[in-house]
């Protein structure tokens, strides 16, 4: 197994590509050791010690490392976990993965929120899960589109500059009702 790496656009975060299926379908969030029980794949990342965050993606694995822990020394083990998890057969989640998708939006403004998702899926994620991250619809109100920032994009540098420079005048652009987009925890 030859397993290849990115470098994204956050220092902290290296996107794995294992050149298998990771995940069937969706995305899964592990911004820590304790959300990762149902995870065999990221239980055995975060086994290594350094590392604050694991991200699957459908053909990647995202780490999110400490800012004191040198990639020079995390890479070789990271690399050592995710091989020693596809030879073991198990599966990246156990039981059935919560699909991270959008939010769900009752209320007046449901028309705007489809809108939203659709470009948010069109536009947007395929661009961002190219650099080890996913961005979701967590909700609208009075103009404001609150979004939930994940994988590489949870900490990252430029991630207030793709939020107000790329997807707000995206957003801006194609629905007049939006008028800002923020990010949630």
């Amino acid at each position: 197994m030859f397993i290849q790496t990115e470098t994204t656009p956050n220092p902290a975060t290296l996107k794995f590509l294992p050149g298998e299926i990771v995940l069937d379908n969706g995305t899964a969030d592990f911004p820590s050791t304790d959300t990762a029980a149902k995870s065999p794949l990221a239980r055995r990342i975060f086994a290594v010690g350094g590392v604050t965050g694991v991200f699957l993606g459908r053909d990647f694995v995202t780490v999110t490392k400490a800012d004191d822990q040198p990639w020079d020394h995390l890479k070789p083990s990271i690399l050592g976990a995710i091989m020693e998890h596809y030879q073991s057969g198990a599966p990246a989640i156990e039981g059935t993965a919560e699909n991270a998708g959008h939010a769900s939006h009752d209320g007046p403004d449901g028309e705007i929120v489809t809108q939203i998702k659709e470009l948010l899926d069109t536009r947007v994620r395929p661009a961002v899960a190219q650099d080890g991250g996913d961005i979701t619809f967590h909700g609208f109100d009075r103009g404001v589109v609150y979004l939930h920032m994940q994988g590489a994009c949870a900490g990252c540098p430029s991630s207030t500059l793709t939020l107000k420079m790329g997807i707000e005048n995206l957003l801006r652009h194609y629905i007049p009702e939006v008028v800002e987009v923020r990010p949630v925890a």
